[in-house]
């Protein structure tokens, strides 16, 4: 299922998230397309450079977890994180504000690359954690965790099967998405290849996702009905 839009309106210019989504274009377009696999390992996040294993060149790597979370590895992998992000962000920064979504997208990225991090080192092989890490999924997961505890009764317009728009409760597809993690995650853990298996960083997204929610708690208000829309836009 591919989100298109949610049914809640924007209630004003959603300034951090348009600057997240154009600094991310921006490091793909004018730094890695001139060398991805280079750039990965400059700026990549390494699970191995926290228990010292490995020393990978570019910056220490506090500097290193930073800048990964505004790296991919290809423009499917761009689009896609910045579709949900466009979706999403919005309305969570309005109701966290400008700053306080700005901290809070960035710890949701820390949280993310925490728990992959411990994830991998503790049962993946030492060459898995030597495989860098890049994307800004881990923080987008925090998003919509916030988004599942700040609007329950919002609906998203989804395509199913890539072209049948389909509108379906914003819980029901966030609830999906999260247990879809869950279930790779179980299999990349128990994978002989370990947690490194198929490339994507499920841990991630997992940590991402509970941050999220936790951290949107203390500032959920009353729930507020969610508006519905037109037939003749569906």
């Amino acid at each position: 299922m591919i989100p298109i839009r949610d049914n809640i309106p924007t209630r004003r210019r959603p300034v951090v998230t348009l600057a997240l989504i154009a600094v991310n274009v921006a490091v793909w377009i004018a730094y890695e397309l001139r060398d991805l696999e280079g750039t990965v390992a400059d700026s990549g996040w390494f699970p191995c450079e926290i228990d010292g294993v490995c020393a990978p060149p570019g910056l220490p790597w506090p500097f290193d977890a930073l800048t990964s979370m505004f790296m991919h590895g290809g423009w499917l992998h761009l689009f896609g994180n910045m579709l949900f992000l466009w979706i999403y962000g919005d309305n969570v920064e309005y109701r966290l504000g400008r700053v306080r979504f700005l901290l809070f997208y960035l710890c949701a990225g820390i949280a993310a690359i925490a728990l992959q991090t411990v994830m991998t080192l503790a049962f993946g092989s030492q060459a898995e954690a030597t495989i860098p890490s890049v994307g800004a999924s881990g923080a987008i997961a925090g998003v919509l965790g916030a988004y599942l505890v700040l609007f329950p009764g919002a609906r998203v317009l989804t395509l199913v099967f890539g072209f049948v728009p389909v509108e379906i409760p914003a819980v029901a597809f966030l609830v999906f998405w999260f247990l879809f993690q869950l279930w790779y995650a179980g299999f990349e853990l128990f994978a002989p290849a370990g947690t490194g298996a198929g490339g994507i960083a499920f841990f991630a997204h997992i940590g991402g996702f509970v941050f999220g929610l936790l951290a949107a708690i203390p500032v959920k208000g009353p729930r507020q009905r969610a508006p519905a829309w037109p037939r003749s836009e569906l």
